[in-house]
């Protein structure tokens, strides 16, 4: 299994900078991806970024050129670089990863993870 923990949310004024934090700990295999989701009040939950394994990139299109992902994979923590924040980024945002565990069985399988979420609010 494998165990994230988020870090790093709190209040922020509009166009202020963020930065999130996600440790991940336990026992895998292999890790192909991790990612940041959120949702805010009444909406449904999103993917925000995106980092593979190979270092590759994705987000989502209401964050790009705002947000940035990374990774240390030795310390096995993805980051979430959020700057120029808007009242609509607020929201509780989560860690998750898709990873190769190995079973009781000793067969391999696939699988996503989540933290518990760290709440990020954007106002004045």
């Amino acid at each position: 299994q494998v165990q994230l923990v988020e870090s790093g949310g709190g209040l922020v004024q509009p166009g202020g900078s963020l930065r999130l934090s996600c440790a991940a700990s336990g026992s895998w295999i292999s890790i192909n991806s991790m990612g940041w989701y959120r949702q805010g009040p009444g909406k449904q939950r999103e993917l925000v970024a995106q980092i593979t394994r190979g270092g590759t990139t994705n987000y989502a299109d209401s964050v790009k050129g705002r947000f940035t992902i990374s990774r240390d994979n030795a310390e096995n923590t993805v980051y979430l670089q959020m700057t120029s924040l808007t009242p609509e980024d607020t929201a509780v945002y989560y860690c998750s990863t898709s990873a190769i565990t190995e079973t009781k069985l000793g067969t391999f399988q696939s699988g996503d993870f989540w933290g518990q979420g760290t709440q990020v609010t954007v106002s004045s």
